[in-house]
């Protein structure tokens, strides 16, 4: 059941923290307590967490709703028997952190502690009276990219970028459905009461909100994506992933917050459900510890230059329209599309975005611990362009890269190298209709796409779009805004 006995490890008798590989030992105190501080806990009122979580208390303060707190269990807590132990109950052994850790801890509402040197991993999770938290009262960095505590910002588009009716047009657009702090609230208070519950039965998992909720290219109308962490490591997606997802949807189906929750056993698994509070569709992974890196680059492209966010925005609302953007359908998922924008504007003879793996290959490394990948990038300058092209102009010139300039059959898409690597004969790219490189485990984003018939239907939308756009220079000819824009 599960073959790599290091991502799961457990000695009998013996208290073993399940992060033991992900927290090494030379890393200190108070760098856990700073990149726990940018991925978990950012919104929201004050959550009773294990000692791995550090707590932020949002101002003002709220108080949790009915709904979310342990009492939100429907159906009688049953201990589980201990007698007849069956072969199911040792699989569960396996996920669980032994010893005396059947809670999470309790009262975890202390202030700043001191950085005394590392802290061992037994350290971390048996600590329950001493946890060390942060205050918000953090010093703020010099970077482009805005804490996460702070959300999405309106940031001023220099007026050479919205010169004419069609940049106007996508500057409007962006605003109108660009997602709001509110949004990113809701996911967050229920993305801290599931781990919470969820450390009822894994007590030192911890809970990511990944994807377009915090990458800045989210809209009001975003679903939620959710990486579940027990331990950074391969897992084998056709036994543990759905093998712990599978426990973790018995969960739900007792949490009075959480309905729907349905198990999609893919190549990556996924729980899908719906938040009853927040009205916000979830989609949950196992150890998929790539999409909280990913989201962490492209957090950081979103924010590097300003006409990044409504470009992306608007091109993925204008797919979505034509029906070329949805992978579970064959076509292109909203990461690919993104990827292929980013490529576009790296690029362009004089680039809007630099290569930031390249720049900075120190804030974006592969092999970088989980924890530390949200504060990676946090000293990263805006990157001053000498490319001062139109948001109208872009959005042209990208229809027109993918429809008359772009070799399909000869490029592979590396946003990684800022460029366009040839099309080998590996199994990665070979017999694929659309090659767009992953910027760290280096796989094919695109392999959703492989019907010859959505592929030459997803040419042809650019191809048409393009035509359409240079002839019109107005939107409305290309994704109409009244049934675009979020009713009110």
């Amino acid at each position: 059941m599960f073959p790599r006995g290091y991502v799961f490890s457990h000695k009998d008798g013996q208290s073993e923290h399940l992060f033991q590989h992900i927290l090494p030992h030379s890393v200190s105190q108070q760098q856990r307590i700073e990149a726990h501080l940018n991925v978990t806990n950012f919104i929201g009122p004050t959550m009773n967490v294990p000692c791995l979580i550090p707590t932020y208390q949002w101002t003002p303060v709220e108080q949790p709703d009915a709904s979310f707190s342990p009492s939100g269990v429907k159906g009688s807590n049953r201990k589980r028997r201990r007698d007849n132990r069956s072969q199911n109950d040792l699989k569960r052994q396996r996920f669980r952190s032994p010893g005396p850790h059947n809670q999470p801890a309790r009262n975890a509402n202390l202030t700043s502690q001191p950085a005394t040197g590392p802290v061992s991993s037994k350290e971390i999770c048996n600590s329950s009276s001493s946890v060390p938290t942060c205050s918000s009262a953090t010093s703020k960095t010099g970077g482009c990219v805005p804490s996460l505590r702070e959300g999405s910002h309106q940031s001023t588009i220099h007026p050479s970028s919205v010169n004419d009716k069609l940049s106007q047009q996508i500057l409007d657009l962006f605003h109108a459905c660009e997602q709001q702090n509110d949004d990113l609230e809701k996911k967050e208070h229920c993305r801290a009461a599931l781990q919470r519950d969820i450390q009822t039965i894994f007590p030192c998992a911890q809970v990511f909100l990944a994807g377009s909720s915090l990458n800045g290219f989210g809209s009001r109308s975003s679903d939620a994506d959710l990486c579940l962490v027990i331990e950074e490591g391969m897992v084998n997606h056709r036994t543990d992933a759905v093998y712990v997802l599978s426990l973790v949807r018995k969960l739900f189906y007792k949490l009075s917050y959480i309905e729907r929750p349905q198990l999609i056993r893919a190549k990556v698994p996924i729980l899908k459900f719906r938040d009853r509070v927040g009205g916000v569709e979830f989609d949950l992974n196992f150890n998929n510890t790539v999409g909280i890196r990913n989201t962490f680059l492209l957090r950081t492209y979103a924010y590097v230059e300003k006409r990044v966010r409504p470009i992306i925005l608007v091109i993925k609302k204008w797919a979505s329209h034509h029906r070329i953007n949805d992978a579970s359908r064959g076509t292109l998922s909203s990461y690919t599309l993104v990827l292929m924008v980013l490529h576009y504007l790296q690029t362009l003879p004089e680039p809007v975005i630099p290569c930031l793996q390249m720049d900075y290959p120190e804030s974006f490394n592969p092999k970088m611990d989980i924890h530390l990948v949200p504060s990676g990038p946090s000293n990263i300058p805006t990157f001053v362009s000498k490319n001062q092209s139109s948001l109208g102009d872009l959005l042209l010139g990208f229809l027109k890269y993918y429809a008359t300039v772009f070799k399909w059959d000869k490029h592979v898409i590396s946003v990684r190298e800022a460029k366009t690597l040839p099309k080998t004969s590996c199994r990665e790219w070979r017999d694929k209709f659309i090659c767009v490189e992953e910027p760290f485990d280096r796989t094919n984003t695109a392999r959703a796409v492989h019907e010859k018939v959505k592929f030459e239907a997803i040419k042809a939308e650019f191809t048409e779009s393009y035509q359409v756009l240079q002839l019109r220079k107005d939107l409305n000819f290309i994704l109409p805004l009244k049934n675009t824009r979020p009713k009110r």
